[in-house]
């Protein structure tokens, strides 16, 4: 068995992993960092400015490649790292394995948590409270936006904070999908439209460049236009020279020492099965909510039988991800519409925050909490149209009258999407499968999962939302996410994603005030062992609406100061 020896030993390379390693390396701390995929780089591998025609099944996706031909995920092979669902539950998890994570393909939303989000559990008396407030973390969404570059505007949209002047970049404008929708929704429905917040550079930014508009943000930036850990977290922590990077590395087991403190981390080299040890001062786990989960219930030992860190018997429970629903309406307005430029980032431009959060509070809704919407674009793409064809909504099937219908409407079809907050439940959770293990012999893990009445309300009300905005922009839904009954479309359980399907998935480890009942501190360290923290999604004490990415990003900046502290002044 290989051992070596270094300060932290950091697991994952993501946005919890890749912030752990930028701060603490500029603190003068030595990081091993472990990754269970390959080595990847943006600046050398993105597939800029090809088109789906060029790659094979026109850039469809496959069980391999579930996000398409084309998409950042280059190395996951899901037969070698199964999972089990319980009876029942409906769970779809991804992992990407490539140094990185998901920061190579994920939305580039980047919304910060507001006053209320911290506290809502006190106002509805619904899961719990954070253990920390807005104004604890605000000076690192303020850090971060700066670092990764995030566009947008200041709106004063009530538990949707401002970032202060200057930290933001100009925003994109709309397109004409979504300045039509602005127009419609805001003087109709009194629903407001506003500039989206994502992490793609409209203007320069030190080495990276501004967007060039080109190439979908899923296949990664060769650029540096988008946030990408490697570009951005990574790539200043390696100039160091106080990280070291294995890739193929995935860890399994912390081992304790008899202080019982952690002082080693086993890892397979995932190419050769070969088992190595690391070992450190301190241990920073960022391997996903799930996966550091995982990690945390498999590293039993005879101080913690039932896991580290799992003293409160929390570790895997409270798991929650995003409930979605979709609409796609047609827009006639945006018929026969003269071929124009209607480029921009590959993502929406304008979204609808959550604008009835005092409706709610005075008590005036059937449900809690709230969702925002992703308000499309023009859909210039010809699957749209097809798609909508083949359902028998609109136009013709065959011949000559199937192009002069492509030609048409292409251009005028929009998707709506509603992102809402899960509450946690006691029947969605993750726990170690007592038989299933994966190739490398490490047990898996089985997943229970439930939508609670309070997501299908919530959804429901979006949907109705969404409905109404098609509606008001002169246009007519041509499919949406949920059976129509007796006229009316109706949501279910079974109408919302499966368990993890958004990719959202946090709460594992969640941090509290009290160990009895939480795993994780304010800053991500675990009660039970002082220099093992979690700095991923796992901490989150509640899921909000909004893209959990940017406030990953700062509580596991804000965790990495506290443990260079901590280990500076040899408390850890």
């Amino acid at each position: 068995m290989k051992e070596e020896q270094t300060d932290v030993v950091v697991i994952g390379s993501g946005a919890a992993g890749g912030m752990a390693a930028y701060e603490l390396t500029r603190s003068g701390v030595r990081v091993v960092m472990l990754e269970a995929g390959r080595d990847y780089s943006p600046q050398v591998e993105t597939p800029m400015f090809q088109t789906n025609e060029r790659a094979p099944l026109r850039g469809a996706s496959t069980p391999e490649k579930v996000w398409g031909y084309f998409d950042a995920t280059i190395d996951a092979d899901p037969s070698a790292e199964p999972y089990r669902v319980a009876d029942g539950s409906r769970v779809s998890w991804y992992r990407p394995r490539m140094l990185g994570g998901r920061t190579n393909h994920w939305g580039r939303v980047s919304l910060r948590f507001g006053e209320y989000d911290f506290r809502m559990a006190s106002r509805d008396g619904l899961g719990t409270d954070w253990p920390l407030s807005y104004e604890d973390i605000s000076p690192y969404y303020d850090r971060v936006e700066r670092l990764i570059g995030v566009y947008g505007a200041a709106e004063g949209i009530l538990n949707s904070p401002d970032s202060p002047p200057g930290v933001l970049l100009q925003p994109p404008p709309p397109r004409a999908c979504e300045e039509l929708f602005k127009i419609a929704c805001e003087n109709e429905l009194g629903i407001p439209v506003v500039p989206a917040h994502l992490a793609i550079l409209t203007k320069p930014l030190g080495d990276r460049q501004q967007c060039l508009y080109a190439t979908p943000c899923g296949r990664g930036c060769s650029v540096g236009a988008n946030f990408q850990s490697h570009s951005v977290l990574l790539r200043p922590a390696i100039a160091s020279g106080r990280l070291e990077i294995i890739t193929d590395a995935m860890a399994f087991h912390i081992e304790l020492g008899p202080d019982g403190t952690a002082n080693s981390v086993l890892y397979v080299d995932r190419l050769t099965g070969a088992v190595h040890r690391l070992s450190t001062r301190a241990v920073v786990v960022a391997a996903s909510t799930c996966e550091s989960a995982r990690i945390l219930l498999n590293s039993t030992s005879a101080l913690f039988p039932n896991g580290l860190g799992n003293s409160s018997g929390q570790v895997g429970r409270h798991l929650t991800d995003t409930p979605n629903v979709v609409v796609k309406g047609q827009l006639p307005l945006l018929e026969n519409a003269r071929p124009y430029n209607d480029e921009g980032t590959s993502l929406d431009h304008t979204y609808v925050p959550w604008w009835l959060m005092q409706k709610q509070l005075d008590g005036h809704l059937n449900f809690a909490r709230g969702y925002d919407i992703a308000t499309g674009y023009g859909s210039r793409r010809a699957i749209e149209i097809a798609d909508a064809i083949q359902l028998g909504n609109v136009g013709r099937r065959f011949g000559t009258g199937l192009m002069e219908d492509m030609r048409r409407y292409y251009g005028s079809f929009v998707e709506l999407n509603s992102y809402g907050e899960m509450i946690p439940n006691d029947n969605s959770y993750c726990e170690i499968d007592p038989k299933l293990k994966d190739r490398w012999g490490i047990p898996a893990l089985k997943f229970h999962w439930q939508w609670s009445e309070h997501e299908v309300r919530q959804m429901q009300h979006s949907k109705n939302v969404m409905t109404d905005m098609v509606h008001a922009a002169g246009g007519r839904v041509v499919t949406a996410r949920a059976a129509s009954t007796n006229g009316s479309a109706v949501i279910t359980e079974s109408d919302l994603s499966p368990g993890c399907a958004v990719s959202h998935e946090v709460g594992t480890a969640r941090m509290g005030t009290d160990a009895a009942t939480s795993v994780l501190n304010q800053y991500g360290q675990t009660w039970d062992v002082k220099n093992v923290y979690v700095l991923d999604g796992a901490a989150f004490a509640s899921n909000p609406y909004k893209n959990p990415t940017l406030t990953i990003l700062a509580l596991a900046w804000r965790g990495s100061d506290h443990l260079a502290r901590g280990l500076k002044n040899r408390e850890i």
